[in-house]
């Protein structure tokens, strides 16, 4: 009994502790989920005030506006193609490596904008444009490159797989369309009996030059017929066959 117990203890704990364990693992994708909305959110705002302020804000602030949102559309852009690549491409490891180096550039770089952006000293921020415009440029170039040629290798894979699948259907419709039609071949049987009926033409010529040297000619039940004169004899009148319904002839008695 005190077994029993123990184990519907034991199955109790599991129980609870993989409730538990559950439990934690919904929270945390659901305050996950809330994190990635929050972000997505506040980066959506952000980017439209950035385009709304390039837009609407002459001067100073309009071009920082500018450059943090050229600036993070190319590094968001870029992160997304590699990401996308990596899942098929386990080489472009190597390219998201120099990417995540570059994103510390580029974050360093946004914030710095950012901070201007609340600069009052406009003439100040007015002579560091020129410096931040060409280090947004190299960033972006960077970024862009890395996109790029993550993109050409995917399409190159694409191109090349489908060449080959291109090669393989040519070959598979070659092998449907492929049949012969054989030229009827003349069968032993015909043949055989081709010479079969040849064997006696040649037979009876045969006899007949046999029947001309012999001074005979072959009848046409194959059996030669002398050219010499042969003895008439008399036909006996009594074997002469005749018809049934016919009556014997007396014969002839002398007085």
């Amino acid at each position: 009994m005190e077994v029993v117990i123990t184990i519907l203890a034991l199955l109790f704990v599991a129980f609870v502790a993989l409730g538990v364990y559950a439990g934690v693992k919904v929270v945390g994708a659901a305050r996950r989920g809330v994190d990635r909305t929050i972000t997505q959110a506040r980066r959506t705002v952000e980017e439209t005030t950035l385009r709304a302020k390039s837009y609407g804000q002459p001067g100073v602030p309009g071009e920082l506006a500018q450059l943090r949102l050229t600036l993070r559309t190319s590094m968001r852009a870029t992160q997304d193609a590699l990401h996308a690549g990596l899942a098929e491409d386990a080489s472009l490891s190597e390219s998201l490596g120099l990417f995540e180096r570059l994103s510390v550039h580029g974050r360093e770089l946004d914030d710095e904008l950012k901070r201007l952006e609340r600069e009052p000293d406009r003439a100040t921020v007015a002579s560091l444009l020129p410096g931040l415009k060409e280090r947004t440029q190299r960033i972006t170039h960077s970024a862009e490159s890395l996109r790029w040629a993550a993109r050409d290798r995917a399409r190159q894979f694409a191109d090349d797989d489908l060449d080959a699948l291109n090669a393989q259907i040519d070959v598979e419709a070659g092998a449907l369309r492929h049949w012969t039609v054989e030229e009827p071949q003349a069968s032993t049987r015909t043949h055989d009996w081709s010479q079969g009926q040849d064997e006696p033409q040649q037979q009876s010529q045969g006899d007949a030059g046999r029947g001309d040297r012999d001074g005979t000619r072959p009848d046409a039940s194959g059996q030669a017929d002398t050219d010499t004169p042969q003895a008439i004899t008399a036909a006996d009148p009594r074997r002469a066959a005749g018809y049934p319904w016919q009556k014997s002839a007396r014969p002839e008695t002398t007085n």
